[in-house]
Formats: structure tokens, C-alpha cells, sequence
């Protein structure tokens, strides 16, 4: 295993106890973890609907309750509502359950600058090398998450969402929290691949149709769960995720732009 050693800045978060450790992540967490994620699901979409309904009158929203699950500010809003539950559900497991320590639990640890700034470009790098690949798999022109970003209100929003929220999110449930319990549960290569698998699995739903996107999809999710399996910390993924996510959302930016433009 010498070659999946931390490469990582001093000092890095303090490891939690080796009996708390120990004791966390054990198959009967994940089997609650997976139980609670369609429950929380349900629930957050009662409560955007709760939300909307009590704001509708005053803000003079006119959409049906049938027209918001097409929604995109209220799809966001609602996976907000869901991260915020499972935020809640994981400290109260590991901090309150398990008296650990949050963020050492997670293996969140700090880089040095430099080491920050290769990540951050990797994840660049990344971008760029998803946006130049070939087509392998049958492709559609228009799917979901095109369809998404059709509107430039709705477009921006998920661009922010997706720098801001999503990355950090994502990574925090599939390097952090299904990474550690696959790791304990059957090894290191088997919590890489199986996270990159649930990772595209996540995703597919959104380019459903195009095989070539979902095919990409999980590749990226393939290298960071790598980068977390390479260096034993949540942070580079989380950089990596952050830094693609940005420079696809600029790229983004810029073609609207020249199609506004254009027109």
C-alpha cells in the first residue's frame, strides 16, 4: 500500500483516536446512510414545496405546483435542502454518535499553497482534456442538463451551483463518506471504483442519451476518486471538482455570450 502514502502539507488535521476510528463507518452506518438519502430526498422536496407555497403570495409567483418539478430554482433549491440534511444527519453520526472529530473523520487536511495550486490546475487540466475527448459512444444533441442551461437565468444559476455548492457536497458523500465505508468494508481499489461508479450513476439521469457525456462523467469521477485514494485527504478531490466545475461553467459563459452576440 506504499504507493497510495499521503503526499500532503504539514500539519495536517489530527487523526481521530484510534478507537473512535476504528469504530466508525461500519456496514450497518452505510446500510442507515443509504436508507436515509431517498427519505431526505422526499422530505427536502416537501419542504422547498412548503417554502414556495408560503412565499408564493408574496413574492407573485404564478408557477402550478405541477410546473415545479421543471423547475431548475426550484430543483436547486431543493437539493440545497437536501445537502443540508445529510450535513446534519453525518455530524450528528460521527461528532455526536461516535465522538469524533468531524473533519478528521472525513480525512479533510490541509495543503500547502503550492500544493492547493497544482490541484486547482489539474482540475483545469481535466476540463480541457473532457472538452477535447473523442466521441466513443452514441451521442444526442439536446439531453437534460442542456436543457437545463437552454434559459441564461436558469444556466447561471446551476453555474453557480455548481461551483459553489455541488463540488465541495458531492465530494464530502462520495470521497468522503462512501469512500471511507467501501475502504473498510473491501480495500482501497474497490472504494475507488465503486465511488466513481456511483458517482457516474449519480449523473446519468443528466445526459441521459448521451453515452459519450455519461462515459466521460464517470472517468472524471474515476480521477478524483484516485486523487482520493492517491493522497488519503478529501481536500485535492474536492480542489480538483471545484476547479473543472469552474472552468466548464466559464466556458459556458463565454458561448452564451458569443451567441448573444451572434444574434
Amino acid at each position: 500500500m506504499d504507493s497510495f502514502s499521503p503526499d500532503l502539507a504539514s500539519p495536517p488535521v489530527p487523526e481521530p483516536p484510534r478507537d473512535r476510528e476504528q469504530a466508525l463507518w461500519k456496514p450497518a452506518d452505510l446500510v442507515l446512510f443509504l436508507a436515509f438519502i431517498p427519505i431526505a430526498y422526499v422530505l427536502a422536496g416537501f419542504v422547498a414545496l412548503a417554502g414556495y407555497s408560503a412565499f408564493q403570495p408574496l413574492a407573485g409567483w404564478r408557477l402550478t405546483t405541477r410546473a415545479l418539478g421543471h423547475n431548475v430554482f426550484f430543483m436547486l433549491a431543493s437539493e440545497l435542502i437536501l445537502y443540508a440534511f445529510v450535513l446534519v444527519y453525518l455530524y450528528v453520526l460521527i461528532v455526536v454518535h461516535y465522538r469524533a472529530p468531524f473533519w478528521a473523520a472525513l480525512r479533510w487536511r490541509a495543503l500547502s499553497g503550492a500544493r492547493t495550486a497544482q490541484f486547482l490546475l489539474g482540475g483545469i487540466l481535466l476540463a480541457f482534456a473532457v472538452a477535447a475527448a473523442p466521441t466513443i459512444f452514441p451521442e444526442r444533441k439536446t439531453f437534460p442538463l442542456e436543457q437545463m442551461l437552454s434559459h441564461p437565468t436558469s444556466a447561471y444559476a446551476v453555474g453557480i451551483f455548481g461551483v459553489v455548492v455541488a463540488p465541495f457536497m458531492e465530494e464530502l458523500v462520495f470521497r468522503g463518506v462512501l469512500f471511507a465505508f467501501f475502504e473498510r468494508l473491501a480495500g482501497l481499489v474497490f472504494a475507488t471504483m465503486g465511488t466513481a461508479l456511483l458517482f457516474g450513476a449519480l449523473h446519468l439521469q443528466e445526459y441521459w442519451g448521451a453515452w459519450n457525456h455519461a462515459f466521460l462523467i464517470f472517468m472524471v469521477g474515476f480521477v478524483l476518486s484516485f486523487t482520493r485514494a492517491k493522497t488519503g485527504s478529501l481536500v485535492p478531490s474536492v480542489l480538483l471538482h471545484i476547479a473543472y466545475n469552474a472552468t466548464l461553467v466559464t466556458a459556458l459563459f463565454f458561448s452564451m455570450q458569443h451567441l448573444h452576440a451572434v444574434r
